[in-house]
């Protein structure tokens, strides 16, 4: 044999979708030696020898031969190890160690995975964007790493072939040993698994933030919660995730494909039928927020897409990681750019923060005194800036539970009560916003304010008087009557009354009471 060629079919991963790899392995006489070429990272570079070895451990050989390998297009970067199974088949295929059982035709197959030295193959990160892209390419057939299997069960109208060694993909090419197509499953069958991590029956007291609460869930409004250590946010932020409506079909694709990419998906896992809840340290950076860094990863508004950005101690983080969020929290997208790479992920998440009044915590407080300087404690909220609180539609304070509350053995409203009447204002809106793209109140525009936001006389008097009073923005105005549209939904009322109007302005009383 002096030249022989074969060309393979994969994917890579670029933001948040795939784009096919051509593999192309050329084969002929000379110095022995492997070549690949084509853009790739360090990482695609060393499966030559992860390649080498896993063919030796699956029984085959390695010709000293000349060996080129071509990802194609050459003009576009090639990142991590899922080339490694594409390029050992091809390998396999262009040195004569295959004959490929007829009819097979690697140019309509897809193959991804990451080998081990014995052969054994690895389950890599994308598998999920890599399958979609197949299917919107017009490819049905995929072998995959059976770690990513599970990960793509709910893809219709593709032949899965879920492996575990290099053998089994020889195998299956020259049809000794055929591998049968997962049975695909339904989204359905999936999401009756849901369960709520933190119930809401478990929340003693916090009346006024319960309602908060649910008045966001309802509306996809951010919402602040300002109290004294130990008073609860951080466990009503975590119940949020249990009133949310569930994920659809559509939104579950979008938010694993982006845990799928950043390797944030748990071994063995299945398309995420509960909302994300991120909750990043006060020490995040601007990047681990926001996303980027050499290789232009998502960060955490990303990774909550669909679901709970959670900031805990909010005036602890750094001020330009907190400025940062304003552009996302607007567009529901990041873009990341780099010198060697740009990429554009979603982020439409509901941000919900927690912070004390104070440095001590206590500023205000029925329980403890409050041992801060004025100046300490100015220099403390300082730390969130205007146009930050300004994207915030509803603040609410959270005092310590007296402890008659925490003794009571009154059951408390679960989270499945609350979820029913969260889902008959989200269907409401759902309805109304038809054809729209806007799937929710908080995402409503100044013109779906004005088509759909009919206000009494007497509720556009208290509007305008609070909007003097409080002397509050115009985003601050808009986001009013968005909360209110939501309390009205809430109520079942087509318009917005001067009961939904008060209590909406109540819930930006606290921006005028804490840095007015």
């Amino acid at each position: 044999m002096s030249e022989a060629m074969a060309q393979v079919l994969s994917f890579g991963v670029s933001g948040v979708s795939g784009f096919p790899v051509q593999v192309e392995v050329f084969s002929t006489g000379g110095i022995p030696g492997m070549e690949i070429i084509g853009l790739p990272d360090a990482s695609v570079r060393e499966s030559r020898e992860r390649v080498n070895a896993a063919i030796l451990n699956s029984g085959r050989e390695m010709p000293p031969r000349r060996i080129t390998i071509n990802l194609a297009p050459a003009d576009t970067r090639k990142e991590g190890p899922s080339f490694d199974l594409p390029i050992a088949v091809g390998l396999l295929a262009a040195n004569g160690q295959i004959q490929l059982r007829q009819g097979l035709n690697l140019s309509r197959t897809v193959l991804f995975g990451e080998l081990g030295l014995d052969g054994r193959i690895q389950p890599v990160n994308g598998a999920l964007a890599i399958v979609i892209s197949a299917s919107e390419c017009g490819l049905t057939d995929v072998i995959l790493p059976a770690g990513n299997a599970l990960e793509v069960a709910c893809v219709q109208g593709m032949n899965i072939y879920p492996v575990h060694h290099l053998r089994e993909v020889m195998d299956h090419l020259e049809g000794t040993s055929p591998i049968p197509p997962q049975a695909q499953m339904s989204y359905e069958e999936l999401q009756r698994r849901r369960m709520p991590a933190v119930d809401l029956s478990q929340v003693k007291g916090q009346q006024g933030a319960r309602r908060a609460l649910e008045v966001a869930a309802a509306g996809g409004h951010n919402m602040l919660m300002i109290g004294s250590p130990g008073s609860g946010k951080t466990m009503l932020a975590r119940c949020l995730p249990g009133i949310l409506p569930p994920l659809s079909f559509q939104e579950s694709l979008e938010t694993t494909r982006i845990f799928s990419i950043a390797g944030k998906l748990e071994p063995g896992s299945g398309l995420m039928v509960e909302r994300p809840f991120c909750a990043p340290h006060h020490s995040a950076s601007v990047a681990s927020l926001i996303g980027g860094g050499a290789n232009a990863r998502p960060g955490e508004v990303s990774l909550a897409h669909n679901g709970v950005l959670f900031l805990d101690e909010l005036p602890e983080f750094n001020r330009a990681a907190l400025e940062s969020l304003r552009q996302p929290l607007e567009d529901g997208v990041v873009t990341v750019t780099r010198v060697r790479h740009q990429a554009q992920y979603q982020s439409s998440f509901m941000l919900i923060a927690g912070m004390n009044p104070c440095p001590c915590g206590y500023y205000g407080s029925r329980q403890r005194e409050c041992r801060c300087s004025p100046q300490e404690i100015r220099r403390y909220l300082d730390q969130v800036s205007g146009p930050l609180l300004d994207r915030i539609d509803i603040q609410v304070e959270v005092d310590s539970v007296p402890m008659e509350e925490i003794r009571s053995a009154e059951p408390a409203e679960s989270s499945a009560t609350v979820a029913g009447r969260v889902a008959a204002a989200r269907e409401i809106q759902r309805n109304r916003y038809r054809g729209t793209g806007i799937y929710c109140n908080a995402q409503m525009d100044n013109a779906g304010i004005r088509t759909w936001c009919e206000l009494s006389p007497e509720a556009e008097t208290m509007l305008d008087t609070a909007f003097r009073r409080m002397n509050l923005s115009m985003r601050a105005y808009h986001r009013v009557i968005k909360v209110a549209r939501t309390i009205a939904d809430l109520a079942g009322s087509p318009r917005i009354g001067m009961m939904e109007i008060a209590e909406a302005i109540q819930y930006r009383e606290l921006d005028h009471k804490y840095w007015g």
